[in-house]
């Protein structure tokens, strides 16, 4: 199924920042990210160490892990800086009118 799920709301992600977002619907955490007005949804763990992301920097289009400083592409979720290796899960995500949505499957 391709459904989208309301995430937050935009004004909620400062430009170039990230938020951590728990949905009822869901185990897990997502972040979400701004990026120029552009928004992107990620799983909000680190696939290196067991830290949300959210309280990492986003610096040129990448999160940095708060934990050991490797760093992942927001947009496709590759690892970008070791220690990090594993890609992280990213989710299709669009702006509708002052929301946010993604396709969480």
């Amino acid at each position: 199924m391709n459904e989208m799920t309301f995430v937050c709301k935009a004004a909620e992600v400062k430009e170039g920042g990230v938020k951590q977002v728990s949905l009822p619907a869901f185990d897990d955490e997502f972040a979400v990210y701004n990026l120029g007005g552009e928004f992107f949804v990620t799983d909000d763990m680190c696939t290196h160490g067991m830290v949300s992301l959210a309280g990492g920097d986003v610096q040129d289009g990448q999160i940095f892990c708060p934990l050991h400083g490797g760093a992942f592409d927001i947009r496709t979720g590759a690892a970008t800086e070791h220690p990090c290796k594993v890609r992280l899960k990213t989710y299709p995500a669009e702006l509708r009118g002052e929301d946010v949505y993604a396709n969480l499957a």
